[in-house]
């Protein structure tokens, strides 16, 4: 019950800058919303729509649902895939990413043990 008494008491007569305040911190939080979410996900939503435009016959794509493949024709709406020898789909152009094509990092010789081997050989000469 106090607790009620004391959110709803009205500010004392020196006080006139309450209703300020309160317009000036609910500004400030949707400033901080913008610049934190809103911003950032519109520019990697444009990244990406860019990417998709930048698209042509050839390129290796990946779907939405994880299917990867290379274009073969490309639509207003549709780009039609090959995923496999004879095996082409028509997906929505929406649901397409470009695949990076930065090639796999080769292992350096801090990645390896001291003996020159890795994971994989040590864990084949144990077995045998």
């Amino acid at each position: 019950m106090s607790l009620l008494y004391v959110l709803l008491q009205a500010a004392p007569a020196g006080q006139g800058g309450g209703m300020m305040s309160t317009i000036l911190m609910m500004v400030l939080i949707i400033v901080v919303f913008y610049f934190f979410m809103i911003r950032p996900q519109t520019q990697k939503q444009k990244e990406i729509e860019n990417k998709r435009n930048a698209l042509k016959k050839g390129d290796k794509v990946v779907t939405a649902g994880g299917i990867h493949g290379i274009i073969k024709e490309i639509n207003d709406d549709t780009m039609l895939i090959t995923i496999a020898d004879g095996v082409r789909i028509k997906v929505d152009k929406t649901s397409v990413y470009a695949l990076d094509s930065a090639a796999p990092a080769k292992k350096s010789e801090e990645d390896t043990p001291k003996g020159g081997k890795d994971d994989k050989e040590q864990q084949d000469e144990s077995k045998e």
